[in-house]
């Protein structure tokens, strides 16, 4: 399967999820995360869900991050040029939806990637390898290439890892784990 079938056959797997099974396994997820040894940085980069498209509740990840008095970090997309800038999340950040329904903060301090020590990711699939399949237009793929190399990069899934190859491009920055509601994969 090539990159397209298989982000069109995980959006239908995703769309096809109930509410409750969304919650459950976002749920799951953000306790799998819990287990990691990732709790001793500072900056956390943390994509906000999009419910329309079924992602993954990050609320839960969210209330992790505040419980740990972390810098959370969230994006603004600019469609123009596929890029993102990035706010600190603060108790007065206002958020508002995009045309693509995509929660995002008004205005805020802006953060550098650079100052960025873990990224969670947002993704339809993943393989083996640690390469992901998001939505196509490779805004992440642009951030994380602006990011430290040892910025921890870690995927969010609900579905575990793909056996069907796809071409990693070399411009595709690969995860360092990917985390779904069973298992958490290292690569």
């Amino acid at each position: 399967m090539n990159k397209a079938q298989l982000r069109k056959t995980y959006k239908q797997l995703r769309a096809n999820l109930t509410t409750d099974q969304v919650e459950d396994f976002s749920l799951a997820i953000a306790n799998q995360l819990l287990s990691m040894k990732l709790w001793n940085y500072t900056f956390y980069h943390l994509f906000l869900t999009i419910e329309e498209q079924k992602e993954i509740n990050t609320d839960y990840i969210l209330n992790i991050l505040s419980g740990k008095d972390k810098n959370i970090v969230i994006s603004k997309s600019h469609f123009e040029d596929y890029s993102m800038t990035h706010y600190l999340l603060m108790d007065n950040t206002r958020i508002k939806k995009n045309k693509y329904n995509i929660p995002e903060p008004v205005d805020g301090i802006e953060i550098q990637p650079a100052q960025l020590e873990v990224v969670f990711i947002p993704l339809l699939a993943f393989d083996a390898t640690g390469h992901r399949i998001g939505y196509g237009k490779g805004f992440y793929d642009r951030f994380l290439a602006q990011c430290k190399p040892e910025t921890l990069k870690i995927g969010l899934s609900f579905f575990e890892v793909t056996d069907a190859p796809f071409e990693a491009l070399d411009n595709d920055i690969k995860l360092d784990y990917c985390v779904t509601p069973d298992q958490v994969y290292a690569f």
